[in-house]
C-alpha cells in the first residue's frame, strides 16, 4: 500500500550539543521537514512511502535526495525547479531554557512552485493515502495552492487524506491567516492530527485551556474533538496530541483519538532527558498512519503512534529511526531501557 507525503524538506543546521547559536563557530548539518519525516518513519516500518516536493538542481539537493533514497523512500516524483533549499537553524534547549528555531525558507523551491508543476494524477496513481501538514500552506500563496490542489486531486482519486495541522506562527507572513487557508483545506481531510493550539490557531476553535501553561486538562479534549468533527462532517477521525512540558527536556506525552463513536486516551509516557524533540509530532503522525493501516482498531493505532513518538525523543535529528518491533516492545510495556543482547 503506497502512502504519499507532500511538503518541504530543509537543510537543518544545529548548534553542537546544547550550545547557544555560534557559541562554537560550527553547525551540524542534516536534513528534515514534517512531511519527509513522516515518509521516513513509514519506510522504516516497511511501508511503501513516497515523498513529493520541489528542489533546485544543486549538490545540496542531491545529497538530500540520496539520503531519502537510502531510507527506502520513493523520490521519483520530486520536481526540480527554480528556487533554493530551505534552511532551519536549531538551538536545543535544556531545563528551563527552551529550544529555538529560526527559519530561512523564503523563495525555496516549494514556496515558489505552482500546482501545474505537479502531475497529481500520475503522483497518486496506485496510492492509497496522502499526508500533508499545515506547514507547507504557511510558506506562500503558491504553497497553499499546491496543498489545496493536492488534497482535491487525492479525494477525487479515492485516497485517504491525513493532515497534521502543525501551526507555525513564524511562517504565516504572506498576508493570509492560518484559519483562512486551513479551514478550506481541511474540508478534504479524512484524518486530522493536531494539538490544542493547532485547533485554536489553524481552525479558530474556542478552548478554555491555556496552551502555554504546560498543564493539560484531558477532560476537555473529548468536547474539542467533537467540536472539530462537527465543523468538518466529512472527516472520519481526529487525533490530538497531549504534551505536558515540565521543562525543555522533561515532558509527559500522550494522545487521544475520536472517530465519532469512541473517544480514547492513550497511556502517558514520562519522558526525561529528551535528546531531540524536533520531529516528535511527525513521528506521531507516521505512527498513526501505520497503525490505522495495520491494526484492527484505533486504540492500538493510537498506542503505536504515541510509543513511536516517545522513542523519537531519544533520537537526534528529524527522523525517527525505529522499527515496528521496537515500537511494539514499548507498547507492550518494555520501557526499561535495558541493553538488548
Amino acid at each position: 500500500m503506497k502512502i504519499v507525503t507532500l511538503g518541504e524538506i530543509m537543510l537543518r543546521l544545529k548548534s553542537p550539543g546544547l550550545e547557544r547559536f555560534m557559541q562554537t563557530p560550527a553547525f551540524e548539518a542534516t536534513f528534515g521537514g514534517g512531511e519527509a519525516n513522516v515518509a521516513v518513519s513509514l519506510a522504516n516500518y516497511g511501508m511503501d512511502a513516497k515523498f513529493v516536493t520541489a528542489l533546485p538542481e544543486n549538490a545540496i539537493a542531491e545529497a538530500c535526495v540520496r539520503e531519502l533514497r537510502g531510507f527506502g523512500v520513493d523520490v521519483s516524483d520530486i520536481q526540480y525547479t527554480k528556487g533554493r533549499v530551505g534552511i532551519y537553524y536549531l538551538e536545543s534547549g535544556t531545563n528551563q531554557r527552551p529550544s529555538k528555531v529560526i527559519y530561512d525558507r523564503a523563495d525555496s523551491s516549494i514556496a515558489l512552485a505552482t500546482p501545474d508543476v505537479f502531475d497529481f494524477k500520475k503522483i497518486f496513481d496506485g496510492a492509497a493515502w496522502l499526508h500533508i501538514t499545515g506547514i507547507t500552506p504557511a510558506l506562500s500563496q503558491n504553497s497553499a495552492d499546491v496543498s489545496l490542489a493536492a488534497v482535491k486531486a487525492a479525494k477525487e482519486m479515492g485516497l485517504t487524506v491525513s493532515c497534521d495541522l502543525n501551526y507555525r506562527k513564524n511562517l504565516w507572513k504572506y498576508g493570509k491567516e492560518a484559519k483562512e487557508v486551513m479551514r478550506e483545506l481541511v474540508k478534504y481531510v479524512d484524518v486530522i492530527i493536531a494539538n490544542e493550539e493547532d485547533c485554536q490557531k489553524s481552525l479558530g476553535m474556542e478552548s478554555s485551556s491555556n496552551v502555554e501553561s504546560g498543564e493539560l486538562d484531558t477532560k476537555k479534549y473529548e468536547q474539542l474533538a467533537k467540536d472539530v468533527l462537527d465543523l468538518y462532517p466529512d472527516a472520519k477521525r481526529i487525533a490530538i496530541t497531549l504534551r505536558e512540558s515540565k521543562s525543555a527536556n522533561h515532558n509527559d506525552w500522550a494522545a487521544c483519538i475520536y472517530d465519532r463513536k469512541e473517544f480514547y486516551v492513550s497511556k502517558k509516557y514520562e519522558i526525561k532527558n529528551i535528546l531531540d524533540r524536533v520531529g516528535g509530532g511527525d513521528s506521531f503522525g507516521g505512527g498513526l498512519i501505520y497503525g490505522l493501516l495495520n491494526y484492527d482498531n484505533q486504540r492500538d493505532a493510537l498506542e503505536f503512534a504515541v510509543a513511536a513518538s516517545c522513542l523519537k525523543h531519544s533520537i537526534s535529528g528529524d527522523y525517527n529511526r525505529v522499527t515496528v518491533k521496537e515500537v511494539e516492545a514499548l507498547m507492550g510495556g518494555d520501557g526499561s531501557g535495558r541493553v538488548q543482547r
